[in-house]
């Protein structure tokens, strides 16, 4: 007959090492949820790993216990629990509360002493128990019937130990690892031992005399004299630290076996309610009865039987569906392989229901998802004539998850996708921008608790019958933290310019690049057999422990930093050692020349279209502040410190012999917006009168005349305004200006002077986001800051400098992409030929026909500067050349 078994978590334990294990996790109030994440994980992998009939965990209270009166010192010196940490006790015990899991806890006795106390309770019934835990003591509590499961590298690795094995793998029992822990002490809870007695030798004192108190009667035929004068000497301490080691088994606390069951009839709502504030849409299938798949699509259930039975209805035509699927491939494979799309057309009123269904299965509420049931024996026109029909009516208005995709494929099908409501992706992200992934799938997770389940069709039409109530909880987060306009006017129509830009793409000289290739080969071996003559031998460059002995060994220049397979060569130490010797200077060079031929060479060759085209992917939804980020290629990222870097822009072309390439920049964006934000006088009047502004800083910092400023002064002025915006302190500014501390503090002191507003602003922004969590630019764009409230220093140090930059970045970031939108619908409104093709930081990149030049450029200036009304003006170089080189 199989034993009953008995499940017991020691909370505490687990929740420290979910803590440090697992990367820091927040939802969106800021809260600190890694350790209950972890704790979760774990008690579900144990649950169905064990099968156990009953289930409690442990926790230590914060009240002194008996080990602390018989010995003060006891676990003293441990660091206070991080406040990252501490928060969420209170919400893994509400967890447990809420699946109906004992928790035990009493003043005066730790964990582990409740662990001793419940597996022998358990024990002496027959009842197999089961101690999950982190912490190596709890080892003495193994037997034949209690296992001591002990968590490795974080909470995915574990060892089950009984009696048994204790003795096999240590020599010792359960029980005379008491002793040894008495011998060796425990620096972890200040348990002293005897000094001089390691780990080792307490096992093999132990292992040869049974006892501490075996040991202390034989000391004479130890060897070893400084081991013997410590036995004599700390005697009394060895058996005391034995005593503060054993795990009490009698704690007066009342068991009842039946209120500790493992139960299944937990409160699924109020699990749903905490799983969804804390956004653990992973775990949500992994409990039974709050898990939502094909079979309770609706959290809420909030509809009528007869509702559900209309979007199951729909769901069981999926076989019909599938059978047409392949036939819209076949019709549809040039076409980049549009598939099948879903939307809600919110109000349907001017098309017929019968008409639109033609095209469309109703599932719910006017969400549909393209079945396409009546196009099996038409043509490819004839698909292309019903699409339009239904997605360039701008009276139908649709909601959608990620436009920019079906706005890239359908332009390719010569289709416009008009009438643009909601797009769940962009609002998604704007709420929260700190995810990195916005799939229809997560948001559901997110937001509904929902994992719907199938093949890709059935969980297609899942979600699309789920649309509406995403949209619904999402217009009302955008609507409450006062984004309307950051999403409708910016981000939303932004959509189509990037798919427009995708499509259109950035014409390439094959020719041109070739060539720069090959004067990159030159120049790459030119360096190399500079470096070769420097180190005095010929070694393989690209290797880190071959360049570690020639900088450290053979040039005996000073070691920076090890790793764990020798000398450190990263980027960080060459800066470190730049000044030491000449060759770090030419390895650096090395490094950026062979990093932008690999990448920017070989890379661009190798995603050329068949147009002369490079249609690169712009991202909406990556950055935290707000910033568009492009790949496949990153032309966001062409390094422009060295001359061959900044050639690269060189093969860039305009698409015909009839156009020129036009760049539109920003002149110095962030230093105006924080002049706006900060709204200081000093700084406000500097842009107004078009000063140059890092000689304005100098002759106000270094206290001289305008025109009495010198070159250095300017360009320290300069380091001191950009390393202002990132909240640069005077350690950073010295290393970067090659000063001293004091000098620096002197410049940022006499900065703050001069331009109070500024200094303000950076408190004030500080103050915000420790209050909210978040900082807001100029269009209400949020971003949250955990950080800001960290335990450990350098993370809130962090946290406090995005506080200062993220507002400044992210107004460049919004005003960037607000003067995208006017560009792109005034070059669209006036029928012009000339189009918007590329975004890098704050700069536009126009391929323009000749003929309409100067209408471009004033449309482009004019839409540019007057993208937002700020307190100082917004300049904008503009440059037009045969290339995008040309024109910087």
């Amino acid at each position: 007959m199989t034993k009953e078994r008995l499940l017991i978590l020691d909370g505490n334990s687990l929740m420290n090492r979910a803590f440090y294990a697992l990367p820091p996790l927040t939802n969106s109030e800021g809260l600190h949820t890694n350790a209950v994440y972890g704790f979760i994980t774990m008690l579900l992998k144990m649950k169905e790993e064990i099968s156990p009939n009953y289930i409690v965990s442990t926790f230590d209270r914060s009240a002194p216990t008996f080990r602390h009166s018989e010995y003060k010192e006891y676990k003293a010196g441990r660091k206070k629990m991080p406040e990252e940490l501490a928060e969420q006790f209170p919400v893994v015990k509400e967890l447990l509360e809420l699946l109906s899991i004992n928790i035990f806890e009493i003043d005066g006795f730790e964990a582990d002493d409740l662990i001793g106390t419940l597996s022998t309770f358990a024990e002496n019934k027959d009842i197999e128990v089961y101690i999950v835990t982190g912490d190596r003591d709890a080892l003495q509590l193994a037997s034949d019937n209690i296992k001591v499961i002990i968590t490795k590298k974080g909470i995915t690795e574990k060892e089950i130990y009984d009696g048994k094995r204790m003795v096999e793998e240590h020599g010792v029992t359960p029980s005379q690892f008491i002793d040894v822990k008495g011998l060796m002490g425990d620096s972890s809870d200040n348990i002293p031992g005897v000094p001089g007695i390691g780990e080792k030798t307490a096992f093999k004192l132990i292992k040869e005399y049974g006892s501490i108190e075996n040991v202390l009667s034989n000391i004479d035929n130890i060897s070893g004299k400084k081991i013997k004068e410590n036995l004599h000497q700390y005697s009394e301490q060895a058996i005391f630290s034995k005593k503060l080691a054993t795990i009490m088994k009698d704690v007066p606390i009342d068991i009842d076996l039946d209120s500790i069951k493992s139960k299944e009839n937990y409160n699924a709502e109020g699990l749903r309610k905490l799983f969804m504030r804390l956004q653990f849409k992973t775990l949500i299938n992994k409990i039974p009865g709050i898990e939502k798949g094909s079979e309770n699509i609706d959290i809420e259930s909030e509809e009528s039987d007869e509702e559900q039975e209309v979007i199951f209805e729909s769901i069981d035509k999926i076989d019909r569906f599938k059978d047409v699927s392949e036939q819209i491939l076949a019709v549809c494979k040039n076409k980049n392989e549009l598939l099948y799309m879903t939307f809600k057309i919110a109000d349907a009123s001017v098309y017929s229901k019968n008409y639109i269904e033609k095209i469309f299965v109703n599932l719910k509420e006017n969400n549909y998802v393209v079945e396409i049931k009546q196009l099996m024996d038409v043509n490819e026109e004839q698909v292309i004539n019903l699409l339009k029909s239904i997605l360039e009516d701008k009276n139908i208005q649709k909601v959608s998850h990620d436009v920019k995709m079906p706005h890239t494929i359908l332009r390719k099908m010569g289709i416009s996708f008009e009438g643009i409501k909601f797009d769940t992706k962009i609002a998604a992200y704007l709420i929260d921008s700190s995810k990195g992934e916005y799939e229809l799938e997560d948001i559901i997770g997110n937001y509904l608790l929902i994992r719907p389940t199938g093949d890709d069709l059935t969980k297609q039409v899942k979600h699309t019958a789920l649309l509406s109530k995403i949209f619904e909880s999402l217009e009302a987060s955008i609507k409450e933290a006062n984004m309307d306009e950051l999403l409708y006017e910016v981000e939303q129509p932004l959509t189509e310019v990037l798919a427009y830009m995708e499509y259109e793409g950035f014409k390439v000289d094959i020719e041109k690049l070739t060539e720069l290739g090959d004067k990159f080969k030159v120049e790459i071996s030119t360096i190399q057999k500079e470096i070769y003559d420097l180190a005095e031998e010929e070694f393989n460059i690209n290797s880190p422990k071959q360049l570690g002995k020639i900088l450290f060994e053979k040039l005996d220049l000073p070691v920076i930093k090890k790793t764990k397979t020798g000398y450190s060569t990263n980027a960080e130490v060459l800066d470190e050692l730049s000044d030491k010797h000449p060759i770090i200077e030419k390895i650096t060079y090395y490094r950026q020349l062979t990093k932008l031929y690999s990448t920017y060479i070989e890379g661009l060759k190798a995603v050329v279209d068949e147009d002369g085209k490079i249609h690169s992917s712009f991202n909406q939804t990556v950055t935290t502040t707000g910033r568009l980020s492009s790949t496949e290629p990153n032309l966001q990222n062409i390094p422009i410190k060295y001359e061959m870097g900044r050639e690269i822009r060189k093969v860039f072309v305009p698409e015909n012999d009839n156009c020129v390439i036009l760049s539109a920049d920003y002149s110095q964006i962030e230093l105006r917006v924080l002049a706006h934000i900060a709204n200081d006088e000093n700084l406000i009047d500097a842009f107004v009168n078009h000063s140059d502004i890092h000689t304005k800083t100098a002759s106000e910092v270094f206290r001289v005349p305008i025109d009495e400023v010198t070159p250095l002064q300017r360009s320290n002025a300069k380091a001191v305004n950009f390393g202002i915006v990132y909240g640069i302190g005077d350690f950073s500014l010295a290393k970067d200006l090659k000063i001293s501390r004091k000098e620096a503090k002197n410049y940022i002191d006499t900065y703050f002077e001069r331009y109070p507003g500024v200094k303000k602003y950076l408190d004030d922004a500080i103050e915000q986001a420790k209050e909210k969590l978040y900082v807001t630019t100029v269009m209400n764009r949020r971003r949250f800051i955990p950080e800001i409230k960290a335990s450990n220093k350098m993370v809130r140090s962090f946290g406090e400098r995005l506080a200062m930059n993220t507002p400044i970045q992210g107004s460049a970031a919004d005003i960037i992409k607000l003067a995208m939108v006017n560009v792109y619908d005034e070059l669209r409104k006036r029928n012009l030929n000339s189009k918007l093709i590329l975004q890098v930081h704050d700069e536009l990149i126009v391929n323009v026909h000749k003929e309409e030049l100067e209408e471009v450029k004033a449309i482009v200036k004019k839409e540019m500067e007057e993208v937002l009304d700020l307190r100082v003006p917004l300049e904008v170089d503009i440059n037009i050349g045969g290339n995008w080189y040309e024109a910087k």
